[in-house]
């Protein structure tokens, strides 16, 4: 048995270099049709790739990116990783698709990190990493990635979605996942309003400063915004390429304003003409990010193939008691 499928150190894979094994219609070849789906890759400085699914409640957590204190998501993450793995933080080159804020949940955030080494099954290292991870954050999925895929970068879309209890009394068991507004909320002319953000437009007018990203590109492209309604929970799904810095709370804070009949639902373009974000502080500020929570990121199917040289995905797996040891009375 390899060193590599041990578990040990083994000759790593470019990063730059990737070969797709052949995808021929002709199945007399011995291939079955989940090794048509892989591909083969070649040596390289950078090791092997492994991508993460993780959820988590961001209520007692100052959001994603890294920080020791008050401490973040990446933070635990980082740390449950040189656990299991034994190795340095700077090694790891953890690296997420959304920078989530603080408060803000996750349902499908998605980052990746590198080893020098090959895993024969990843079910041992899920299982280690969830068991060091506090009870609010899980990694869903664990699975080999190839070298081009990149959690941030090769992220072609997101989808978010923002709850609101509309009530008169808050239930106490949507507190920390929801905002509460007693006023009575008009559905319909919310999501009228919200047809206004679907499209490509400068979202200037609905991004908060931000000093991590520099001056970014304002143009956004939001594919759908739907308002939904669940008995007296109202959901905001809004998808799009990309969003800027408090964008979406930004976007719900106006609709919200729009549903309480405070402004009509055509605010939208008019405010989005100005491209300026003082323009829209004159009608609405933004919501609490509590209610906010990132439920999927969309990625080229092409950068989900499984590597043909490493284990398939863990999604985890359940715990069987094979006898009974206690006497039945």
């Amino acid at each position: 048995m390899s060193s590599a499928v041990l578990g040990l150190p083994a000759p790593p894979f470019l990063d730059d270099s990737l070969s797709s094994t052949s995808n021929n219609s002709n199945t007399g070849g011995g291939g079955s049709p989940e090794d048509a789906n892989r591909v083969q890759m070649k040596p390289s400085v950078n090791g092997y790739k492994w991508r993460l699914l993780i959820s988590y409640d961001g209520t007692h957590y100052a959001g994603w990116q890294y920080q020791v204190s008050p401490p973040t998501i990446q933070c635990f993450l980082e740390k449950a990783l040189i656990r299991a793995t034994k190795m340095e933080r700077k090694d790891l080159c953890l690296v997420g698709a959304g920078r989530t804020d603080a408060g803000v949940h996750a349902l499908g955030q998605v980052a990746h990190f590198v080893t020098p080494f090959n895993y024969e099954s990843l079910e041992s290292i899920h299982a280690a990493l969830n068991g060091l991870l506090p009870a609010d954050i899980r990694v869903r999925e664990i699975s080999p990635a190839v070298p081009e895929f990149h959690a941030r970068f090769s992220a072609e879309g997101k989808v978010y979605h923002y709850k609101i209890y509309n009530d008169a009394v808050m239930d106490p068991l949507q507190r920390h996942f929801a905002y509460h507004s007693a006023c009575k909320l008009n559905a319909a002319v919310m999501r009228e309003s919200a047809r206004h953000f679907v499209g490509k437009h400068d979202f200037s007018a609905f991004a908060n400063a931000s000093q991590n990203d520099g001056v970014p590109n304002p143009v956004k492209n939001v594919f759908r915004f739907d308002v939904i309604e669940m008995g007296a929970l109202l959901q905001l799904e809004v998808e799009g390429s990309g969003f800027l810095y408090r964008q979406v709370r930004n976007m719900v804070a106006l609709l919200l304003q729009v549903g309480r009949e405070a402004l009509p639902p055509d605010i939208v373009p008019k405010i989005l003409a100005t491209r300026d974000r003082k323009e829209l502080a004159k009608y609405a500020l933004s919501v609490p990010p509590h209610g906010l929570c990132l439920v999927d990121v969309k990625y080229n199917r092409d950068l989900l193939r499984l590597p043909s040289d490493c284990p398939t995905g863990s999604f985890g797996s359940h715990h069987t008691i094979s006898k009974c040891k206690l006497p039945f009375y």
